[in-house]
């Protein structure tokens, strides 16, 4: 029987514009590759947290019309900031991120718990993911 795990509340930090050049593909992809892992998070019993389901129907309402312009920038990183005060870790997953690395480096300064990589998150186990 599986060993009943404590859920974290989990924010997934990893590009999302970072070696995308703003290509709108690139950086859905990058969404996509979040939400396989918050997926197999839930999967594990933890709850997955990606600031990009929050900041970006916020940023679309304020009338963003391009990435990184005021109402973007106003909204995107600020939003990932707060919602990282509420969770109990951070899993840093992808290749470089200033904005993913600032994540980690909050939540470590919040004493919360830092991952990077998802079969060290307990409950995640490869078997625990497939």
């Amino acid at each position: 029987m599986k060993e009943k795990i404590k859920p974290l509340w989990i924010l997934i930090a990893g590009p999302y514009r970072s070696g995308t050049n703003d290509d709108p593909e690139l950086m859905a992809e990058n969404v996509r590759i979040m939400n396989r892992i918050a997926l197999k998070l839930f999967r594990a019993g933890h709850m997955p947290v990606v600031g990009e389901w929050f900041a970006l129907p916020l940023v679309e309402t304020a009338g963003s019309k391009k990435v990184g312009d005021e109402a973007f920038n106003e909204i995107f990183h600020p939003s990932a900031v707060l919602l990282g005060e509420r969770c109990d870790a951070c899993l840093r997953i992808g290749g470089p991120s200033s904005g993913a690395d600032e994540m980690v480096k909050l939540a470590k300064e919040r004493g919360q718990k830092v991952f990077f990589k998802l079969e060290d998150i307990p409950g995640c186990e490869l078997e625990a993911v497939k």
